[in-house]
C-alpha cells in the first residue's frame, strides 16, 4: 500500500526519526540511503511503513495487517504535523540551530507503550548498556516484521508481561529493570489511551504507571504524542547540556535547566533536541562509570 503527501514544513527524516529508535541496535527502526523503515504494531495488527522524499513532498509504503493504520498516521509518525507556531528564538545558539535543521521535527507515532518500553528500558543506565539491552530484548522477544525491510517487531507486551524477569539478565537486564519492564507490559492498553489525550491527562496516564516517572513521560511524550515542551526533569547530562549551550556553564541541575529553557517554553522539548543533534556536551569531568555485565551478576 502506498500513500503520497505534502508535509507543511519541510522533514529531515533522519534527523526526526532518529528519537523514536533505541540506538543503533533497534531492529524495528532503520534509516539510511533507501528511506527511513519502522515496524511497529498498529492496533490493526503488525505492519512495516518505509518513508522517502525530501523536504515537504513524501511517500509512505507499508506492508501488512496494520498497514492502512500505519499510512493514516504516516504523517504524524514522521512529524508533518508539527506546529512552530511561538518558536522565534532570540537566543543565538537556538537560532542558528534552528537555521542548521530546519527539517528536525517533533513526531507523534502514537505507539505509547512502544516508546515506554524503549525508554524504561534505559532507566537509570548508561547509553551502552541501554542500547545493547534494548537491542539483546528485541532480537530474543521480537518476531518477523511485514514487509522486504528484514525488520523485527518491538516484543509484543502480552509476551512481555508473562516473561519471568530472571530471563531478562541474560540480555543485559538487571532485575529492577526487568521488573519495570514487566510492570509497563501488563498496563500496555491503558497505555496507548494516552495518545487520544490532551497532554495533563496523558502525562497523569503515563505517571499512574508504576515505573514510568516524570523523566519517562517526557520522553514518551516527546516521540509519541508530539509534544515540542516536554522537558526530561532527572535525567543525568541533559541540565549540563542545555547549562553549557545557553549559559557557557560547565555544570547544570533541574531546576537551573528549567530556568533556561523558561524562555522556550511551549518548545522547551524542541531546543534540547536541536540541541542534542548538534552533538552538544558539556565539559567532562572524571573517570566514566564502568559497564556492567548484568548477566554475571
Amino acid at each position: 500500500m502506498l500513500r503520497r503527501f505534502t508535509a507543511g514544513l519541510p522533514i529531515d527524516l533522519s534527523a526526526s526519526l532518529r528519537a523514536i529508535a533505541a540506538g543503533w541496535g533497534d531492529t524495528a527502526v532503520r534509516i539510511g540511503t533507501e528511506g527511513a523503515w519502522l515496524a511497529t504494531r498498529s492496533p490493526d495488527g503488525p505492519a512495516t511503513v518505509r518513508f522517502t522524499g525530501d523536504g515537504a513532498s513524501l511517500q509512505a509504503e507499508a506492508w501488512g495487517p496494520g498497514a492502512p493504520w500505519l499510512l493514516e498516521h504516516a504523517p504524524d509518525t514522521i512529524g508533518a504535523g508539527d506546529d512552530l507556531t511561538g518558536f522565534t528564538p532570540s537566543h543565538p545558539l537556538v537560532r542558528r540551530l534552528h537555521r542548521r535543521y530546519p527539517g528536525l521535527r517533533v513526531t507523534r507515532t502514537a505507539r505509547v507503550f512502544e516508546a515506554a518500553l524503549r525508554i524504561v528500558t534505559a532507566q537509570r543506565v548508561s547509553g551502552i548498556e541501554a542500547r545493547r539491552g534494548y537491542a539483546a530484548m528485541a532480537r530474543a522477544l521480537g518476531e518477523p516484521a511485514p514487509g522486504p525491510g528484514g525488520l523485527l517487531l518491538p516484543p509484543d507486551p502480552g509476551r512481555l508481561a508473562s516473561t519471568a524477569y530472571h530471563r531478562f539478565h541474560p540480555l543485559g537486564i538487571e532485575r529492577e529493570r526487568a521488573v519495570r519492564i514487566i510492570r509497563v507490559a501488563r498496563a500496555a492498553g491503558r497505555l496507548e489511551e494516552a495518545a487520544a489525550m490532551e497532554p495533563g491527562a496523558a502525562q497523569r496516564r503515563l505517571t499512574a504507571v508504576q515505573g514510568i516517572g516524570p523523566w519517562t513521560a517526557a520522553k514518551v511524550a516527546f516521540v509519541a504524542l508530539g509534544d515540542p515542551d516536554a522537558v526530561p526533569v532527572g535525567d543525568f547530562n541533559t541540565p549540563n547540556i542545555v547549562a553549557w549551550a545557553l549559559a557557557g556553564e560547565p555544570r547544570g541541575d533541574d531546576a537551573r535547566m528549567l530556568e533556561l529553557l523558561e524562555p522556550f517554553r511551549g518548545h522547551r522539548g524542541r531546543v534540547i533536541a536541536l540541541l542534542k543533534a548538534a552533538g552538544i556536551t558539556a565539559p567532562a569531568y572524571g573517570p566514566r562509570s564502568p559497564l556492567r555485565s548484568i548477566e554475571r551478576m
